[in-house]
This record gives C-alpha cells, sequence and structure tokens, in this order.
C-alpha cells in the first residue's frame, strides 16, 4: 500500500495546502510519494522533498502542465495510479479540478472533501453544509480522495530528505487550452492560509465601504480579506474572497465577521476557525450562535472605533 500526493505549487513554490495533506496521508500508514507536475518546477520538487513525512517525490517537467490544465495533469496522474492504493490532493480549486477526471479514466468513484481517515479505506467528510458528517467506505482498488486541509494540521516543510525522481510527461491532450488569466493581487496573507480573516457580508452595503470599513481592519491586523456570498453577488468585492459552501473553506486562528447574518452556507466554510468574533447590528443574527464573542453594533461605527485602538 502506497499514497501518491498531487503536489499543489504555481511552478515556483510550494502551496501550504500540501503540507496539510500530507499529514492527511500520514494517517494511511502507508509510504508517501508527491507528484510535482509542471514547468520550470525544479524549485518545487526540491521543496517537496525537504518536507517532513514525504518519501520519494515524482518531477514531470513539461510545457503541457505549466497551467495545469485537468485534461493533460489527470492523464498523467491515471497513468502513474496503478502503482499506488491511494491518490491524494488538497481540496482546492486545483484539486477539485483535476483529481475527478483522473478518478474517472481509472475508472474509480472519488472520496471528496476528507476530513478524517479512519482506515485505508474508510473516510468521513461533511454533507449538508457541514451540519452532520458521512462516514465513507470506498471498496475501488485505488482511492482518490480530496482532503479538506482546513481538518489537517500541516506537515513540517522542513526535515525531510526524499530522493526526487524524474518521470516523462505526456504531452499536451489538445482537448483544451490555455488562454490567459486575470488575477487579483493583493500585499495581504492568501485568504486559505491566513492566521486572521476578516470578512464582510450583505450588511457593509458596498465596495467602497469594503475600503474604508474592512479594510483598515484586516491592514491593521495583517489579516486576509474574506466575504460572504451575499457581498460577492452585490458586487463588493472579487469571488476569490468568497468564504462558504461555494466558496472557500477556512479556518484562521482568528475570523472577524463584520455584518454578516450567519447563513448555514457561509457558516461551513469559516466555523471551523479557532475563535470567531461577530459584529452585527442584529441581535438575533445566526452568526452569533457559532460566535465566541459577538458585539451588537453597528459596524460603520464600531469597526473604524476597533481600528482606532488598534
Amino acid at each position: 500500500m502506497t499514497t501518491l500526493i498531487l503536489a499543489e505549487h504555481d511552478n515556483k513554490n510550494l502551496k501550504p495546502s500540501t503540507l496539510h495533506v500530507v499529514t492527511a496521508a500520514a494517517k494511511l500508514g502507508a509510504p508517501v510519494t508527491v507528484l510535482v507536475a509542471g514547468q520550470d518546477c525544479g524549485a518545487v520538487a526540491a521543496e517537496a522533498a525537504a518536507v517532513a513525512g514525504v518519501g520519494e517525490v515524482l518531477h514531470a517537467d513539461d510545457a503541457a502542465y505549466a497551467n495545469f490544465l485537468a485534461e493533460n495533469m489527470a492523464a498523467l496522474v491515471a497513468k502513474l495510479a496503478p502503482s499506488y492504493s491511494h491518490i491524494l490532493a488538497p481540496a482546492t480549486s486545483f484539486g477539485k479540478n483535476i483529481l475527478p477526471r483522473a478518478a474517472g479514466l481509472c475508472d474509480c468513484a472519488q472520496v471528496s472533501d476528507v476530513i478524517g481517515i479512519e482506515s485505508a479505506d474508510t473516510f468521513a467528510r461533511p454533507i449538508y453544509a457541514g451540519n452532520a458528517i458521512a462516514t465513507v467506505k470506498s471498496s475501488d482498488k485505488i482511492k482518490f480522495i480530496t482532503v479538506r486541509a482546513t481538518a489537517f494540521e500541516a506537515a513540517a516543510a522542513t526535515g525531510g530528505s526524499a530522493a526526487v525522481k524524474t518521470v516523462d510527461g505526456m504531452g499536451d491532450s489538445g482537448l483544451s487550452g490555455f488562454v490567459g488569466a486575470e488575477l487579483s493581487k493583493s500585499e495581504r496573507p492568501e485568504l486559505t492560509a491566513a492566521r486572521i480573516v476578516v470578512s464582510g457580508g450583505r450588511g457593509v452595503g458596498s465596495a467602497e465601504n469594503f475600503k474604508t470599513v474592512i479594510e483598515p481592519l484586516a491592514d491593521k491586523l495583517g489579516a486576509a480579506v474574506g466575504a460572504s456570498r451575499a457581498a460577492v453577488d452585490a458586487g463588493y468585492v472579487p469571488n476569490d474572497y468568497q468564504v462558504g459552501q461555494t466558496g472557500k473553506v477556512v479556518a484562521p486562528d482568528l475570523y472577524i465577521a463584520v455584518g454578516i447574518s450567519g447563513a448555514i452556507q457561509h457558516l461551513a466554510g469559516m466555523k471551523g476557525s479557532k475563535t470567531i468574533v461577530a459584529i452585527n447590528k442584529d441581535p438575533d443574527a445566526p452568526i452569533f450562535a457559532v460566535a465566541d464573542y459577538g458585539l451588537v453594533a453597528d459596524l460603520f461605527t464600531a469597526v473604524p472605533e476597533l481600528v482606532s485602538k488598534l
């Protein structure tokens, strides 16, 4: 029994999500191999080799993997899969894009968004927006699993000394092509990796208010900025800020929810946070049911006052 992890990276650095998946893989009790597929990503392979708990790194360097197109990446994973009992990837947009296709190519079912590993074939995953936990047993010869990174501690980034082995790429499948990317750049921490997150909801009222109320608080705390789906749908912020069932799942040390009512879909993305602070003028808002600290106040008064005190 051996485990293969599909590493998430940007061709320069290993993404933190991969370190969490290494911890999950260790619970299977099998040797761990990490696949680094990309273009000019030798530095990432070396970084993966240094991660504690990794026994081997497979390095596939091919222009076809430069932009991580699922059609190209999945074919490589499917080719390597028969040598492994488990194939893991983070339950991020990266893993969710590639692994289901690879599982399909291998005629296997995928177990998605795993938060607990009970044995080599039995896994726990949330259902009903996290209000219930399903125990899933897989009888497939190869288990394809996406892992919710926030459910596992990150493995140590140093201390390992895995061998790096070069594997041949499979070239471009010709099924899709990369046209371009429009990326929002920020000096703030990445949302899913931040220790502190300040999120705004519909109550913030406008994109301008996000800039004048939410962002100053985030900047004071060195925090990432998040948002509810209502705020994203209203056009206050880009959709990559969205936290929730249909957005990103976060579990920071501190989550500050400003003007967020606390719909079940939003709670599914943040209720694993270690400390939750809610600021809302509605004392009956559902967010207060999960908050460790709640302030019933007008956010336009409370937040600037908080910023002035920091």
